[in-house]
C-alpha cells in the first residue's frame, strides 16, 4: 500500500533513526539518575540517622576513655600517663570548626528544609528509616521519570521541572508517600509540556553528546558515593541498611560495658 510504504520511507530516515536513539539515551540517563538519587538519599538518611541514634553512644565512649585515662594517670602520676588522659579530655569536647556548626544548614540551594523550619516555627521532619518503602520508591520513580528535567528541550520548561523535582526528592527522602501521591497529582494536573519535534540533525547530535556528558558526571558522583564512608557501609548490607544501624548500636553498646568494668576496676 503507498501510505504503508511512504510512512516506513519515513521511519528509515536519518533523522527518525537519530531521534530514536536521543530518547532511549533520554530514558536511560534518566533511569540511571533515579538509581544515583535514590542512593544519595539512602546515604544523607544513613548519615542522620547514624548521627542521631548513636551520636550519644559515641559521647559516652568518650566519656569513658576520658574518665579510664584520668584513673590510670592518677594512680601511676606517670607523665605519659597523664599526657593521654589531657588528650583523651581534650576529645570529649571538641571546639567546633565552621564547617561543623553549619552542618546540616546549608545545602546547594542555600537553606536546608530543617533549618527554615526551625527558622519559620515549623516542626522539624527527619527521615524515619534508612531506605524508604517500598511504596514510596514506586511512587518517586513514577514522578521521577515523568517530570525529570532531562526531558525538557526549554530553559523554562527544565526550571519548572528542577522545582517540581527539588519538591519530589524532600519527600522521597522522608518517605512521604502522601506527599508524593498529592504531586503526582499535582503534576498530572499541571500543563502538559510541548511535544518536541524531530529538530534539525545538528540539534540531535547536541543533544547526544550532552546527554553523554550528563552521563560521565553521574558515574563520577556515584563513584565518590559508593566510595565515601557512608556509601562504604551501606554496600555492606544492600537489603537492609536499618539493620546495620541496628548492629552498629549493639557493638557499640558492648564496647561501652567493657569500657564501665575497665573504668570501674581502676577505680576499685
Amino acid at each position: 500500500m503507498p501510505g504503508a510504504r511512504s510512512e516506513a520511507a519515513a521511519d528509515e530516515r536519518p533523522e527518525a533513526r537519530l531521534e530514536k536513539a536521543v530518547r532511549a539515551a533520554e530514558q536511560a540517563l534518566i533511569e540511571f539518575e533515579i538509581a544515583v538519587e535514590t542512593f544519595r538519599v539512602e546515604v544523607e538518611n544513613f548519615s542522620r540517622l547514624h548521627h542521631q541514634k548513636l551520636g550519644p553512644m559515641y559521647t559516652r565512649l568518650d566519656e569513658l576513655e576520658a574518665q579510664i585515662a584520668e584513673a590510670r594517670a592518677a594512680r601511676t602520676g606517670d607523665p605519659e600517663d597523664l599526657r593521654r588522659a589531657q588528650e583523651a579530655r581534650a576529645a570529649v569536647l571538641p571546639m567546633p570548626g565552621v564547617d561543623e556548626l553549619f552542618h546540616g544548614w546549608m545545602d546547594d540551594r542555600g537553606m536546608s528544609p530543617e533549618a527554615v523550619a526551625m527558622l519559620t516555627g515549623r516542626p522539624v521532619r527527619g527521615p524515619q528509616r534508612v531506605r524508604p518503602s517500598e511504596e514510596a520508591r514506586r511512587l518517586y520513580r513514577e514522578l521521577a521519570r515523568k517530570a525529570h528535567p532531562d526531558l525538557a528541550q526549554e530553559e523554562t520548561e527544565r526550571a519548572r521541572r528542577e522545582e517540581f523535582l527539588t519538591r519530589v526528592n524532600a519527600a522521597y527522602a522522608l518517605g512521604d508517600t502522601e506527599g508524593l501521591r498529592a504531586l503526582i497529582a499535582e503534576w498530572d494536573a499541571g500543563p502538559l509540556p510541548a511535544e518536541a519535534g524531530p529538530g534539525a540533525a545538528e540539534e540531535l547530535y547536541a543533544r547526544l553528546e550532552w546527554l553523554a556528558e550528563r552521563k560521565e558526571l553521574l558515574v563520577v558522583i556515584a563513584r565518590e558515593l559508593e566510595e565515601g564512608a557512608i556509601g562504604s557501609m551501606l554496600r555492606m548490607a544492600p537489603d537492609d541498611p536499618d539493620r546495620l544501624l541496628d548492629e552498629i548500636a549493639e557493638q557499640l553498646l558492648a564496647q561501652v560495658a567493657e569500657r564501665e568494668r575497665e573504668l570501674g576496676a581502676l577505680l576499685g
